[in-house]
């Protein structure tokens, strides 16, 4: 287990409020300025204590999957926890996963590390962010006219012009609230979740496009196809060229599909990847990029000067849906009222992207804090950002 809090390298005071960031750390996590605590704002003990607790509280393997495998072979264990699913068997890579690992980030320097962040694990639907920013390129460059405009009206893909498909918005798809109904890489979008009786949503049909919110990976996966033929390129290359080569992420991640989502556009055999590890695959990543992509939100898409995404798209992605007071676009869960995640311990603005395990990128834009936590319960998260915050003096 390696547990680093960073000692005195850098005189960098932050106030609560920090202003506008102005240090972007370079390519290369040795690279990365690092910051003691103290000078970085924060109480040692108190941010001491709230990483001992996070690296405690492990994600654990609900009964009986923690008397047949342990928390972290996530090779056995995610196929056994949706086994009761039509429809269950993975379709994309699964790998087992390493140790409590996360990172302190404040004013763009590293304050604190801890187990293996290093690592490249499964971030399952944190894989939901990455898509997310994709998209927002699409819009910025102009490929998507409009996010209310339908799918259908740029994607001929047939899946997207059933009578029912063909209304389905951009903005819907993002908010997960589209209702697509069809079938995809094999897995019908009925049988995602489906509740107590597997076949209730089957009987019940179609929910109409834009009337509910329902988290659905064949819809999320529906949007990444909607988005590969906008491209007309595989969506890991547009995310390498435009994001994470900018912003000095690794050649580490790798972004996976299924064995079978591979479709044709413009006479190309293009991947389709997934958009999270329900069935496998999806975003293959160490903390450190993680951490990069953080900040490049913290600052609403600018990274050392330049634009990247802009801020009309940080403007909706923030933007609580209609229907989920605590969802944005996918996956920016949002501090809301009536939301699990909600705290008034944690500044009304600060957001995060989640996926299973849980992996977590929260972002407070009041403090310039960014904090990476992987393979932490999905109950002890909300109060590990609460000692986060209170840490910070």
């Amino acid at each position: 287990m390696r547990l680093i809090l960073t000692m005195a390298i850098l005189a960098v005071v932050l106030p609560a409020a920090a202003p506008a960031q102005d240090y972007f750390p370079p390519s290369g996590t040795a690279n990365w300025e690092r910051a003691a605590p103290a000078d970085a704002g924060f109480n040692e003990d108190a941010l001491q204590a709230a990483i001992e607790f996070a690296i405690a509280s492990e994600t654990a393997n609900p009964p009986p999957l923690g008397d047949v495998v342990t928390a972290r072979e996530l090779t056995i264990m995610v196929p056994l926890q949706w086994a009761a699913e039509p429809y269950s068997d993975p379709l994309g890579p699964l790998a087992d996963r390493g140790e409590p690992s996360g990172l302190i980030i404040r004013g763009g320097r590293l304050v604190a590390e801890w187990g293996e962040p290093e690592r490249v694990d499964m971030t399952f639907s944190v894989t939901k962010s990455f898509l997310a920013h994709v998209v927002g390129v699409a819009l910025d460059d102009g490929l998507i006219g409009d996010v209310h405009m339908p799918v259908s009206a740029q994607v001929a893909d047939e899946r997207f012009h059933t009578e029912h498909n063909a209304p389905i918005s951009w903005d819907q798809l993002l908010r997960q609230t589209s209702g697509w109904w069809g079938e995809l890489w094999g897995k019908p979008a009925w049988a995602d979740r489906p509740g107590e009786n597997a076949f209730d949503a089957l009987v019940a049909g179609p929910p109409e496009p834009g009337s509910a919110y329902e988290y659905n990976d064949v819809r999320v996966n529906a949007l990444a196809l909607a988005a590969t033929h906008v491209f007309g390129r595989e969506l890991p290359d547009v995310l390498r060229e435009r994001i994470m080569d900018p912003i000095g992420a690794s050649d580490g991640w790798v972004w996976h599909g299924y064995h079978n989502s591979y479709v044709e556009v413009g006479g190309e055999r293009l991947l389709s990847v997934s958009g999270g590890g329900h069935w496998g695959g999806g975003m293959f990543i160490d903390a450190y990029d993680m951490a990069r992509l953080g900040l490049l939100d913290l600052n609403r898409g600018v990274w050392n000067g330049e634009q990247l995404l802009s801020e009309a798209f940080f403007e909706a992605a923030l933007t609580p849906g209609q229907h989920n007071a605590g969802y944005g676009y996918m996956n920016f869960f949002l501090n809301a009222p009536g939301t699990r995640l909600h705290s008034e311990a944690i500044p009304a603005n600060a957001y995060l992207h989640l996926g299973a395990g849980t992996n977590v990128i929260f972002i407070s834009p009041d403090h310039d804090l960014v904090a990476v936590v992987r393979w932490i319960d999905g109950a002890a998260m909300v109060e590990f950002l609460e000692r986060l915050i209170a840490s910070i003096e």
